[in-house]
C-alpha cells in the first residue's frame, strides 16, 4: 500500500484535525500541530449565517498555497452547491463527505472534482451503514471515516464510556474497507478535551479493532493519536527478531513459546512497513510546510 496518492494526500495518515472554517486565525495553528491531515470544516462547527464567511476563508487560505481537506455541508442543505464549487480547486486534497448514504451521491461528487482529489465518506447514518459495501467501492474513494456521534443520534444509541454498543458498526467499516481494498478506516472524534486517559483508551481500542487513525477536535489530541496508532518499540523489536529467526527456520517454527507461520511473518513485515510509510508521510508534510 502506497502512503501517498498522486495528489499528495496521505491515505495512511493517523491524525485528522478539524478546524472551523470561520476561524481562519486557527488555520496556521492547525497546520503547525503536526496533524497528518487538516480538515477545514464548513459543516457542523460553522453557524448557518457564517457559511459564506467560512467558504471565503478556506478559499483565501488555499489561494495562499495551503493544501487541505474540506468537510462540506450535506447534500440536502442549501450550502452544498457552493461548497462543491470550492472543492474543484487544485489545493483540495480530499473532500470529507458528511452523511454518505448512497453511491449516486458519490458519483455526482466525483464528476465535479479533479481526478486526483479523493473522497472520504463520513459514515454516520443508518442508511450509510446499510450501503457500506457500495459506498466503499465507489469511484475515487480514499478512505472511510466513522461518524460515531451522528450515528448515535440517528440510531438513538446511548453508549457508555467503553462504547461497546458501537463495536458492530466499527467492525462493519473495517470489513467494508478491507473488502474494497481501502486503507484502514478512520475512527470518530473523542469529544472530551480534558480526559487524556480516555482518549488513549479510545485510540487503543480503535486500533485493536482494525482502525488506522482518528479524527481530532483539538491540536492537543494530535500527538496522542499519532503515537497510539503507531507501532510501539516493543512491537517493532518483536517484528525484527521474529523475521531474523525466520531466516534460519524455514516453514513454521517456535518463537518465544508461540508458533510462527506465514500470517505471523506477514504481520511482522506490515509493522516494519508502517514505520517506513510514516517516515515518507512526514517527509511530504515537511516539504509542503
Amino acid at each position: 500500500m502506497k502512503p501517498m496518492t498522486k495528489a499528495g494526500c496521505p491515505l495512511n495518515a493517523r491524525s485528522f484535525l478539524f478546524v472551523p472554517g470561520d476561524r481562519p486565525e486557527r488555520f496556521p495553528k492547525a497546520i503547525a500541530s503536526g496533524a497528518d491531515c487538516v480538515i477545514i470544516d464548513l459543516e457542523d462547527s460553522v453557524d448557518p449565517e457564517r457559511k459564506k464567511t467560512a467558504r471565503q476563508a478556506a478559499r483565501s487560505f488555499m489561494d495562499a498555497g495551503a493544501r487541505v481537506l474540506l468537510r462540506v455541508n450535506a447534500v440536502d442543505t442549501p450550502w452544498y452547491d457552493e461548497d462543491l464549487a470550492l472543492c474543484a480547486s487544485s489545493e483540495v486534497q480530499g473532500v470529507v463527505f458528511p452523511k454518505a448514504e448512497s453511491l449516486s451521491e458519490l458519483e455526482n461528487l466525483r464528476n465535479v472534482l479533479r481526478p486526483k482529489t479523493v473522497i472520504l465518506p463520513l459514515i454516520e447514518t443508518a442508511k450509510g451503514i446499510a450501503n457500506l459495501r457500495s459506498i466503499a467501492e465507489g469511484p475515487g474513494i480514499g478512505r472511510l471515516i466513522f461518524g460515531s456521534v451522528d450515528l448515535c443520534l440517528d440510531l438513538d444509541l446511548q453508549p457508555d464510556d467503553s462504547e461497546q454498543e458501537l463495536n458492530w458498526y466499527r467492525s462493519a467499516l473495517v470489513l467494508a474497507s478491507r473488502a474494497a481494498g481501502l486503507p484502514a478506516p478512520v475512527d470518530g472524534v473523542f469529544l472530551s478535551l480534558q480526559d487524556e486517559a480516555g482518549l488513549l483508551r479510545a485510540c487503543h481500542a480503535a486500533r485493536r479493532s482494525g482502525f488506522g487513525g482518528k479524527l481530532c477536535v483539538h491540536p492537543y489530541q494530535v500527538g496522542q493519536v499519532r503515537r497510539a496508532f503507531s507501532a510501539t518499540p516493543e512491537e517493532l523489536d518483536w517484528a525484527l527478531r521474529v523475521l531474523q529467526a525466520a531466516q534460519s527456520s524455514p516453514g513454521a517454527f517456535r518463537f518465544q513459546g508461540c508458533m510462527v507461520d506465514a500470517p505471523v511473518l506477514l504481520r511482522a513485515r506490515r509493522l516494519l512497513a508502517s514505520v517506513q510509510e510514516s517516515v515518507e508521510v512526514t517527509k511530504v508534510l515537511t516539504s509542503q510546510g
